[in-house]
């Protein structure tokens, strides 16, 4: 079933015209997706109990996703559901579908809550999902007995009740506390305020860098061609050919150019590069004793 291009009613209201499957038509139809891949019965299955996909997404409206979003992660968990069924095992589909509905939905929850990942695991999405109902119904027990329980103490009780650790509580109560904001927002009601993303360190190269890397990379350049100055027209040759081209020679074909062998090349070049070594050890050495 299509979910993309429909509004929420439109969607509502297609999947309360669905048929509804007793238990008989519903297995043969598993039975048809699981041993045929029968794509017909599986649209059948999924279509038919779309209704209870978009019921349960209605319950995570409060998290302040779209809905049409939430049909279409509740879509998903119900596909995952036909796609694993095991009809032979007694259990109606829809009862076994409403897990993977419900965790697909959770899932996609978590995932957007907020830029800052909330956290995957079964005790964290037990504490994302129910915390506040706990504290509401902890705070209430509580005046029922006319006790008022300070921050610390509901952390606890909290903890204890979701079966998680105390850091944990407090982690996720900061992070439902507070919600993401853009940087371009004003840091004041100002209309000329600065936005926030001014204020964030600037990771790429500064200014001074550039400039330090540029007359570096001027210094090495001069340094280099002093040191092929030093160098014979042959060995220039070879340098410029085995190191400065992108698509560097082989010594075997610049022996053959050269009437040489590769070995005699690979001597020549060695040599060439023990007189270049030489020359920038001399360079650098002049400019140390000069700062120095």
């Amino acid at each position: 079933m299509a979910l993309d291009g429909f509004s929420d009613q439109t969607l509502s209201r297609r999947a309360m015209q669905a048929e509804l499957l007793d238990a008989e038509t519903e297995l043969k139809l598993a039975y048809a997706w699981r041993d045929h891949r029968d794509e017909q019965a599986l649209h059948r299955l999924v279509t038919a109990y779309m209704r209870l996909a978009i019921s349960m997404a209605a319950k995570f409206r409060r998290y302040g996703a779209p809905m049409n979003d939430l049909i279409q992660e509740a879509g998903l968990g119900l596909m995952k559901a036909a796609d694993k069924f095991d009809p032979d095992r007694g259990v109606r589909f829809s009862t076994y579908a409403v897990w993977w509905i419900k965790a697909s939905i959770q899932d996609y929850v978590m995932r957007n809550w907020s830029m800052v990942r909330t956290g995957s695991t079964s005790s964290q999405k037990s504490l994302f999902f129910n915390m506040r109902r706990v504290q509401a119904r902890l705070e209430r027990e509580a005046a029922a007995r006319g006790e008022t329980l300070d921050s610390h103490q509901l952390r606890h009780l909290i903890s204890r009740e979701v079966g998680v650790p105390l850091h944990d509580v407090e982690m996720m109560e900061g992070r439902l506390a507070g919600s993401d904001y853009s940087l371009n927002a004003t840091q004041s009601t100002e209309d000329e305020g600065r936005e926030w993303i001014d204020a964030l360190e600037d990771d790429g190269e500064q200014a001074s860098e550039t400039v330090a890397h540029q007359k570096d990379l001027g210094t090495l350049r001069e340094w280099l061609v002093s040191a092929m100055s030093q160098l014979n027209d042959r060995e220039r040759f070879i340098v410029r050919e085995r190191k400065l081209r992108d698509d560097p020679r082989t010594l075997e074909s610049l022996g053959t150019e050269l009437g040489l062998s590769k070995e005699r090349v690979r001597q020549l070049e060695a040599a060439a590069f023990g007189k270049m070594r030489k020359s920038l050890e001399n360079q650098s050495r002049e400019v140390h004793n000069f700062l120095v």
